[in-house]
């Protein structure tokens, strides 16, 4: 295969490191509390999928540019493939804007020096990460072709909404499940940890869907809200955010809800059963699995705030909280740290964890 040279001056995972403070604070969190070699695995491999992700959510491209992007990127992930990484790289950089998002088209010009990164790691380490990314892309270009005629991504059913759920995010869990599974496990464990690791994904990319229907119905053109929900309650999807619907739609939100909150026993659990050797550590997956907890707590308490221009977030003093809770315990405090979590903003330390 052929080798990549990086772009930029910085070494390829300096560069990398770099790159995902800027493109995701709140993945960075996960990323900084890792430790090598999985905090460099893991880093990289966000990346890789993010190039993608950005591909597919611009909205200053044409379907069939998106299309055409998308499936160079798959080809140029494939080492028996003559189709380069540059190649892709060239034909990327012609749809770079500045009214993008400019920190995510950045990393899209500079996919060589990700790739150089990722062709660091051993060949295991490669064949683990490559086939994970290489399905989301599959589900990209094929949610993209089936939308082509429509201004954006319009979800019509929850058999839909599962099918998009898996191939942007629980790709992301198989991802770092083959990174973990390559230190010795019982084949009951790993077996575990593969079926939990779709619910951790899946839980992760709910929340995002629910806090973003503002978001990503203005700045991406997309309504990830079942037609079919929306339809029962008499809205048109181009009308998600009208607020003369919102009765409407905070209903079908909290339909949304309840599917994620399907998915949290499964998610805490592959927590609790995942290895913690090889740079792995609790906080790295505790952290944003409580932040999930927390925000669908304030879309209970706030659901028009789903579809109005402020964001749903947790504050930072409960996010700093969180952190320091869960650094201070270990696994078998979870539970306990999600039920305050899911009641109540944790923003002070309970009393068995506080100095």
């Amino acid at each position: 295969m052929t080798r990549h040279q990086p772009s930029p001056s910085k070494p390829p995972l300096a560069y990398c490191h770099d790159a995902v403070q800027d493109v995701s604070r709140t993945f960075a969190l996960t990323i900084d509390a890792l430790d090598p070699p999985l905090a460099d695995q893991i880093c990289v491999g966000y990346l890789l999928c993010r190039i993608p992700d950005t591909i597919e959510d611009s909205t200053h491209i044409s379907t069939e540019t998106q299309q055409r992007l998308l499936r160079t990127y798959y080809a140029s992930l494939d080492p028996e493939s003559p189709t380069s990484i540059e190649v892709f790289t060239r034909q990327a950089r012609q749809y770079i804007s500045t009214q993008s998002p400019v920190a995510d088209w950045e990393l899209v010009g500079n996919t060589p020096t990700v790739m150089a990164a990722f062709e660091q790691f051993s060949q295991d380490t490669q064949e683990a990460m490559r086939p994970p990314i290489r399905e989301m892309i599959t589900g990209m270009i094929r949610f993209t072709g089936r939308y082509a005629d429509e201004p954006g991504i319009r979800i019509q059913t929850l058999i839909e909404l599962r099918s998009y759920c898996h191939y942007v995010a629980g790709t992301v869990g198989t991802l770092i499940t083959n990174l973990l599974a390559k230190q010795p496990l019982t084949t009951s464990r790993e077996e575990a940890l593969r079926r939990n690791a779709e619910h951790f994904g899946r839980l992760l990319q709910l929340v995002n869907i629910a806090k973003d229907v503002h978001e990503d119905y203005v700045t991406e053109n997309n309504v990830y809200l079942p037609s079919e929900w929306l339809a029962a309650e008499g809205i048109p999807q181009d009308q998600i955010i009208h607020t003369d619907y919102q009765e409407g739609a905070i209903s079908v939100l909290s339909r949304v809800l309840e599917q994620a909150n399907q998915h949290l026993d499964a998610a805490q659990s592959y927590i609790e059963k995942m290895p913690l050797g090889n740079g792995n550590t609790v906080v790295a997956w505790a952290v944003p699995y409580l932040l999930a907890v927390g925000t669908l707590r304030e879309l209970r308490t706030n659901p028009g705030t789903a579809f109005a221009p402020e964001s749903v977030k947790v504050s930072r003093t409960e996010v700093r909280t969180i952190l320091n809770a869960v650094s201070a315990t270990d696994r078998q405090y979870l539970t306990s740290l999600r039920e305050q979590v899911a009641d109540n903003p944790l923003e002070e330390l309970p009393p068995r964890l506080a100095p």
